[in-house]
């Protein structure tokens, strides 16, 4: 689960949101339509409480975070935005080096444009922890919650960035840190508690301890950092009450303590949990309609009719850092506590087994067109886990590629948000399409508007005979197949 390109004791894209597709607005146009301050007269301070420092009658003037990827990096940006001083941490040298300059490391497009410019006032970017902590009145820690080979909770990323920081707190500064990592209950204390302890450190003198899950959605400007709800988890109702204060300079929408630390991190993992069960189940679904001969997107739509029906869409497989990682923490807890996650373990199995079912699905539409997998070559409309941004951590696209690699079969890919070196090697990685010649079967993998709204008829005369499958259900097959082209897709029957 390790990602490319990261070094040191936790990971620079170290946070996490994967979702389907969202209108794809300039984040900067968001942040300048969302009030600063005032947003709900109730919640938010003013200007002048800010500029005096003070957050529920502690001093809060200055903001850490530890770990400038997809969340970490749009958080600082929102809280300098908000009027505080930010010390960004980063243990990538590159990350440092590209927000330093005002460039934006992430991938992100939506981030592109709102990074400070260097020799910004309030702005301090670092690779040192050390250097950032003890100026810090609350500390972020975003860093990434992957899973190992032996689909375990990794925690080594929350375990490193937590000792760096506590060893760096001022004795007696009182300094409060916040786990926004995505953990199963009970994480935040057992693995925080023994750093604290082992360093001689006082709970309520030195710092204090409290979890709010991040829930920002990268790619999607209509959930970003500054508009979405926000919980609090910590021992302190006073330091809860205090975070939701300081959470609501953040955000337009609700920010609410809910008690104990095991409560936040719940409504955080299951949150994904809910999301990867109902993708099973209209995968499942998926597989299952074409056998009946029936297209599982007509019944689904004629479903949706219904008030309190739930629409969701088939697709390739799930991917992302968030939706396939974290069920495996509810397993894994439930576990601890000998009690059984037959549910969602089923579902992990069905959405992990998606590229596969995929890759027998292309194989069948292949032989029946009478082309043997070894003299074959596909071609991938997309490879990151989700549209519009350039990040291919726990794609589909990989397994899928395997999958029909093991067949034989040659699989090429177009995907503009990608940079070329990243892809595997075994992988031809096509940057103009004009150039894509010989392909036997095209696949939606991906749903970038570079993907989906392409010139279909100059890729149509690429190709022996123009076959494309839908792998995420976004197309106009009608239209296509009016152009020439032979339609299939997940879900869909075919003969």
């Amino acid at each position: 689960m390790a990602t490319s390109g990261h070094e040191g004791q936790y990971q620079s894209f170290a946070d996490k949101g994967d979702d389907p597709m969202h209108l794809h607005l300039p984040l900067l146009e968001i942040v300048a339509t969302v009030p600063r301050l005032f947003i709900n007269a109730t919640k938010r301070l003013s200007s002048q409480t800010i500029q005096e420092g003070t957050v529920g009658g502690r001093t809060m003037q200055t903001v850490g975070i530890i770990g400038l990827g997809y969340v970490g990096l749009p958080t600082a940006i929102g809280f300098h935005d908000a009027g505080f001083e930010v010390w960004g941490v980063d243990v990538s040298q590159r990350t440092v080096d590209m927000v330093i300059a005002g460039e934006n490391p992430t991938g992100d497009p939506d981030v592109d444009d709102i990074v400070p410019a260097p020799g910004t006032e309030r702005w301090h970017i670092t690779t040192s922890t050390a250097e950032a902590v003890p100026h810090c009145d609350v500390v972020l820690v975003t860093v990434p919650t992957p899973i190992t080979h032996d689909l375990k909770p990794d925690l080594s990323y929350v375990e490193a960035a937590g000792r760096a920081v506590f060893e760096a707190i001022p004795k007696g500064s009182n300094t409060i840190v916040v786990l926004e990592s995505t953990v199963y209950p009970g994480v935040t204390a057992q693995t925080w508690m023994p750093i604290v302890d082992e360093l001689g450190l006082v709970i309520g003198e030195d710092l204090e301890i409290a979890y709010c899950p991040e829930r920002f959605n990268p790619g999607d400007p209509a959930h970003g950092v500054r508009q979405v709800a926000r919980v609090i988890g910590c021992t302190n109702p006073e330091v809860g009450e205090v975070l939701v204060q300081l959470y609501s300079q953040l955000t337009s929408e609700d920010v609410r303590y809910v008690g104990k630390l095991e409560v936040a991190e719940a409504a955080k993992v299951i949150e994904n949990v809910q999301r990867d069960i109902n993708i099973a189940l209209v995968n499942e679904l998926a597989r299952i309609f074409p056998a009946l001969n029936v297209d599982v997107e007509e019944v689904l739509s004629a479903a949706a009719t219904k008030w309190n029906f739930h629409r969701y869409t088939p697709g390739v497989g799930v991917g992302g850092h968030c939706i396939p990682v974290d069920p495996y923490y509810m397993i894994q807890r439930a576990a601890d506590v000998g009690v059984p996650a037959g549910l969602i373990t089923a579902a992990r199995a069905v959405n992990r087994s998606m590229p596969s079912h995929v890759a027998q699905v292309i194989v069948d539409i292949l032989w029946k067109a009478g082309l043997s997998a070894e003299s074959t070559e596909v071609l991938f409309l997309g490879w990151s886990y989700k549209a519009e941004v350039g990040d291919p951590r726990e794609t589909p696209a990989e397994p899928l590629a395997e999958a029909l690699q093991q067949r034989g079969i040659q699989v090429s890919v177009y995907d503009p948000h990608i940079d070329p070196e990243t892809f595997p090697e075994s992988v031809k990685v096509i940057e103009d399409l004009t150039k894509a010649e010989g392909h036997d079967l095209a696949v939606l993998v991906t749903a970038h508007k570079a993907c989906v709204e392409l010139d279909w008829v100059s890729l149509a005369k690429t190709m022996p005979i123009p076959r494309i499958y839908d792998g995420r259900r976004v197309l106009d097959l009608d239209a296509l197949s009016e152009q020439g082209w032979s339609c299939f897709a997940v879900g869909r029957p075919f003969s």
